[in-house]
């Protein structure tokens, strides 16, 4: 099992300039856990007790308002760590963390999670680097929100999408990561049924094709024209979200 960790760890480059001797007293202490699909990781107001580290599946990041709705932040993808900024400040959460697939954690305690960050400057920086480019990420989405009406946002979302998750063919860009119509409205601030619309009219004009929960962009270039500019800050089209 620590050797199986060990090999794990050593993936992720958050830990990349640590010794082999670091290494493996983190593979020791680290625990495997399996959360099956749709069961909740920690909520809203839980203690910051853990910092996770993603091995197999997926993971949403999200907040809910006190009216039920809910606005994704992010789509954790095997590899990436999250729960660590609470961790460090030793604040509860602030958010939802939720397996959209059966999914296989790796768990540092928080106290460990501290105290090598202590011992380790570039560990720190590297860290504050992912948070600040994170940061950045939930400013565009916010600025998205203001700025841009529906289609655009979706358009936008495609486009993103197709940098970080998509597949050259020669028909076009095959997106790798498989969301519902309801994941794609929750990351850009909108319901599902104006979704599923927008998406079955780019189909009937071959912007894009959709197989099961697999979308092809055709045209990446039109969607581009979609997507736009954000409007000037001095005049939203729309009430902030």
């Amino acid at each position: 099992m620590i050797k199986s960790k060990l090999w794990y760890l050593q993936k992720i480059r958050l830990f990349n300039e640590m010794s082999r001797e670091e290494m493996e007293d983190l593979a020791r202490t680290a625990r495997m856990e399996s959360v099956k699909k749709k069961n909740t990781i920690f909520l809203p107001g839980d203690p910051s007790l853990q910092v996770y580290l993603l091995k197999e599946g997926r993971v949403k990041i999200s907040r809910v308002s006190e009216e039920g709705r809910e606005v994704t932040l992010a789509l954790l993808e095997p590899g990436e760590i999250f729960g660590e900024l609470e961790a460090l400040d030793d604040s509860p959460r602030g958010a939802l963390a939720e397996a959209l697939d059966d999914t296989q954690l790796c768990v540092i305690q928080r106290e460990f999670f501290v105290a090598l960050i202590r011992r380790k400057p570039e560990l720190s920086f590297r860290l504050t680097k992912l948070i600040g480019f994170r940061m950045r990420r939930i400013e565009s989405r916010v600025e998205d929100l203001v700025f841009r009406d529906v289609p655009a946002r979706l358009a936008h979302l495609l486009i993103q999408l197709s940098k970080d998750h998509g597949k050259g063919m020669p028909e076009g860009i095959s997106l790798q990561i498989k969301l519902t119509h309801q994941e794609m409205a929750n990351l850009i601030g909108a319901i599902r049924e104006t979704v599923s619309a927008i998406l079955g009219e780019w189909k009937k004009e071959g912007l894009i094709a959709v197989e099961g929960r697999r979308i092809i962009l055709y045209r990446l270039d039109l969607l581009q024209k979609r997507a736009g500019s954000p409007v000037s800050a001095s005049k939203p089209s729309f009430p902030i979200l």
